[in-house]
Order: structure tokens, then sequence, then C-alpha cells
């Protein structure tokens, strides 16, 4: 499997996926900051601008994870990443990857991040040659099943008292799986 060193920029119909860039930190602060988002993704609520930079510096920066923007104005609103098998959340294969993803409370329900997750998709299984994608959710977490099931991703199995360090606690985490031949039937 191919893994860039350099994100590339990812079109759809409505969105632009490009590489985080630290101008990004207000916009990311702006969305990030909100308790709805962070907490029930396994992350805290950012604090501040200068928190947000340093997530864009440690995290965002991170291969295959792109800025989810509108096209009409570029600005990030969400975020949709690629895990590589070495660091993935779930036991995946050397050519599998596991897809993470979050989107700014004002955006929710507009159909943005299965239209992300979808050209993700695309992009692992066309450009990188990934056999299949991983997608965990936190028990509770409905609207990140309900992506799931959108983009074609079936239940695979749940892993009980799983410790999410970030949170400072334990949680359950449903996984979910799609192979590159489910994929493609879906996108014939």
């Amino acid at each position: 499997m191919i893994y860039r060193k350099e994100n590339m920029e990812l079109k759809t119909e409505r969105l632009i996926l490009r590489p985080w860039e630290e101008t990004d930190a207000e916009s990311l602060y702006e969305y990030a900051k909100d308790t709805a988002v962070g907490p029930v993704a396994g992350w805290p609520a950012h604090i501040s601008v200068s928190d947000s930079l340093e997530v864009i510096r440690r995290v965002l920066s991170a291969p295959e994870t792109y800025a989810v923007c509108l096209k009409e104005d570029n600005r990030a609103i969400g975020s949709v990443g690629l895990i590589a098998p070495e660091i993935s959340n779930v036991s995946v294969g050397s050519d599998e990857m596991e897809i993470g993803y979050w989107i700014g409370v004002p955006f929710w329900g507009k159909g943005y991040i299965p239209e992300a997750v979808r050209r993700l998709q695309k992009h692992a299984f066309e450009d990188l040659n990934c056999t299949a994608l991983w997608c965990g959710y936190y028990d509770g977490n409905e609207k990140s099943e309900r992506c799931q099931i959108k983009c074609g991703f079936t239940y695979h199995h749940t892993e009980k008292d799983r410790p999410c360090e970030l949170m400072g606690d334990i949680r359950t985490v449903h996984f979910s799986y799609i192979t590159k031949e489910e994929w493609l039937k879906l996108n014939k």
C-alpha cells in the first residue's frame, strides 16, 4: 500500500478536502470548542486558539488527514482522515486502514461528512490500494454510526471496557468494516 507523506487536495460536489494549515487554528477552535463534538469522538473540547494550533501541529498534520472545507470559502469546518495500521485503534491488516471524522455542529445533518468519507474511501481504495477500511464509534454516538451505514460500512464487532486515553475514561467501541470488493459493488 502506498502511504503518502504529502496530502493531496481531494474534491467532491460541495467540499474540498485539503491538508490542515496553521492558519486554520481559529476555525478549528470555533468548532472544536463545542462539547458536543470532541468528547463523543474521544477527545476533549479545545480550550483556546493556541490549543487548536497545537492540535494542528501534533495531530492533524499527520499523513492522509484532511480539513473538510466548503468549496464556497475553503474554511475548515471538520476533519476526515485515514489512520495507518501501526497507529490504528483496531487491529487492521498491513493493507487496511481506519477512517476517522468529525464536523462542527452548525454543519450537522447536511450530509457533508458522508460526502467526505465517500471521497476518502475512493482515495483509499483507488489511490492507496487498501483492501479494507475500518471505522469505529463510541457507544451512544448515533450520528457517527449513521454515517458509517450511509457509506456502506457494516458492523463487525464491539469492544467493551476500552480505555479512552484522551478523555480519561472507559468506553464501549463499535467497529464497522468495508472491503474494496464491497465498495466497488456499491459504486458501480
